[in-house]
């Protein structure tokens, strides 16, 4: 009889904090979490004890619960790391928001760690080494006397440094994870003879599985497509960034994206058969268990953090002040389609704490609501779910249309004449942050014109147009302010100054020191289509 052996893998990616079930913008329950996560893998346990489990990034940031025990218990073990532990993953590979607390808060997660984090391509500048330790690690499972050798290579997104803080990369080198994966599954195959080989890498496709057609600027920031058809000799890429579902093969390669929050567990299994005295992959499938209503959460994991989880509950619901007026969001794509009470807010606050005379914000998900009368943490933290800093970059008035003219690109002009949404904003990945709404300037959109061509009026408050050299101080996002979202004119510009705290933590602030605020806003732009104003 032939020999055979089965490897399974398990996967989680982008986390992004969530350990309860729970909405944090209404403390309901949902079907999330890797307390839920945690069942699922019990069950697989039950049946292949010997199974790898793996993480894919973005883990430590990303809700309510993570940003309390950053601001007030970050001396202890970080909670996400100790649910890790607990579950005995393998391997974990850093995401983008991992940076986002600085690498002290980083190398102490690491060092808390049961398990290696790996990455190839995160160096550091003075050795060239990979910085984090190991780049891939080895794992034998099966049986004892012929086991699978298993190698897990780690890779990063290079993007990171257009986005994150500067001061929070001091010291490492993001080198291109196309061309690093490349060097090292070549070095892995020549020097480790693996059996099976699996590239976890914190980025998603920058083209359609399918048609292999493009569906995003080819910036690097997406590397999976060019990664499956580029590189020889990976059985396995497991993917993330994008918070998509994706259980496939592309090519020869079996791929595994498995959404975000805890939603779903990517499950991988491949079978081996012994041929000429060693193993041989004979077949791989991919498939992603969901949370459901039938998936209890695990009670052990419940329990380790219910302390932790009341003060953060108690935190959210505590009143900070109060709204005079009206600063609900009732529709996320009306409020990007005419000046709005809530989003003129965000722009004044930025320009107060950092002295800009221009701004431009974002809304940053779908489901913000923006605030009701009362204020509490819990909507401060659910508008503001990014621990984003503020940057005020000089720019020029060519510099401004050209930003202007991005964001415009966010709507197209339906069939039946409407405003609406351009597709490329919402599949693969939804990207309604990438569209910005501006403050210290009065501006109009007609979307019935060209790409390129939409800017009708560009003017400063007191109505003078706004020319190519004109020069301005314009406060935005640190992920802007580095290009972030295909804002290509913002990269290299004159830096004025920088605020280091996020804008959570200003805007609490704010709303504590003034503790009534007047919602209200000027009208200083609008969007038309062919001169009918939506």
């Amino acid at each position: 009889m032939d020999k055979t052996a089965v490897c399974e893998i398990l996967v989680t990616s982008d986390i992004h904090g969530h350990i309860y079930p729970t909405d944090y913008r209404t403390a309901e329950e949902r079907n999330l979490g890797l307390a839920k996560i945690a069942s699922l893998i019990e069950r697989e346990r039950q049946r292949a004890p010997d199974l790898l489990l793996l993480d894919n990034g973005d883990l430590i940031q990303g809700s309510p619960l993570t940003s309390y025990f950053i601001k007030q218990q970050a001396s202890k073990l970080h909670p996400m790391v100790a649910v890790l532990n607990k579950l005995d993953y393998d391997a974990a590979v850093p995401g983008n928001h991992e940076f986002n607390y600085g690498q002290d808060i980083l190398n102490g997660v690491m060092e808390e760690s049961s398990f290696p984090w790996l990455s190839a391509g995160i160096v550091d500048l003075k050795t060239g080494n990979p910085a984090f330790g190991r780049p891939y690690i080895v794992k034998k499972i099966g049986p004892s006397t012929d086991p699978v050798k298993v190698v897990i290579l780690g890779v990063t997104t290079h993007y990171i440094p257009n986005w994150e803080n500067p001061q929070h990369l001091e010291g490492l080198e993001f080198r291109d994870a196309l061309e690093t994966t490349k060097a090292w599954v070549a070095h892995i195959r020549e020097q480790e003879c693996p059996d099976l080989l699996v590239v976890s890498y914190h980025g998603g496709f920058e083209r359609d599985l399918d048609s292999g057609e493009a569906t995003e600027k080819l910036s690097g920031e997406n590397q999976g497509y060019a990664i499956c058809r580029e590189v020889e000799g990976i059985d396995v890429l497991i993917t993330g960034h994008q918070h998509r579902f994706l259980a496939t093969q592309l090519g020869d390669v079996t791929v595994i994206q498995p959404g975000c929050h805890g939603q779903a567990l990517g499950k991988i299994m491949v079978d081996l058969e012994m041929q000429g005295g060693r193993w041989r992959v004979r077949q791989k499938s991919a498939e992603l268990l969901r949370v459901d209503e039938s998936v209890s959460a695990d009670r052990t994991i419940l329990a380790m953090l219910s302390d932790l989880e009341a003060k953060t509950q108690s935190w959210l619901d505590q009143p900070i002040g109060q709204v005079e007026g009206d600063m609900r969001i009732h529709s996320s794509f009306i409020c990007r389609t005419e000046d709005h009470a809530f989003m003129e807010f965000v722009n004044k606050v930025q320009m107060e704490v950092t002295g800009a005379q221009v701004s431009c914000a974002a809304l940053l998900s779908e489901e913000s609501r923006g605030f009701g009368s009362t204020i509490t943490m819990r909507d401060v933290l659910s508008n503001f779910m990014y621990p984003n800093t503020l940057t005020v970059l000089r720019l020029q008035g060519r510099d401004i249309r050209a930003a202007l003219e991005q964001t415009a690109a966010y709507f197209v002009v339906s069939s039946d004449g409407n405003l609406a949404v351009n597709p490329a904003y919402v599949r693969p990945k939804a990207q309604h942050y990438n569209y910005d709404m501006w403050e210290g300037i009065c501006y109009e959109f007609d979307i019935a014109r060209p790409l390129g061509q939409r800017v009708v009026k560009l003017t400063d408050l007191d109505g003078v147009n706004i020319e190519e050299e004109m020069k301005f101080e314009v406060v935005m996002n640190s992920y802007r302010a580095g290009g972030g979202g295909d804002y290509e004119m913002f990269k290299g510009k004159p830096v004025v100054r920088e605020i280091g705290a996020d804008m959570a933590e200003l805007i609490a602030e704010y709303i504590q020191q003034h503790r009534t605020i007047k919602a209200g806003c000027d009208h200083n732009w609008r969007v038309i289509v062919g001169g009918t104003e939506e």
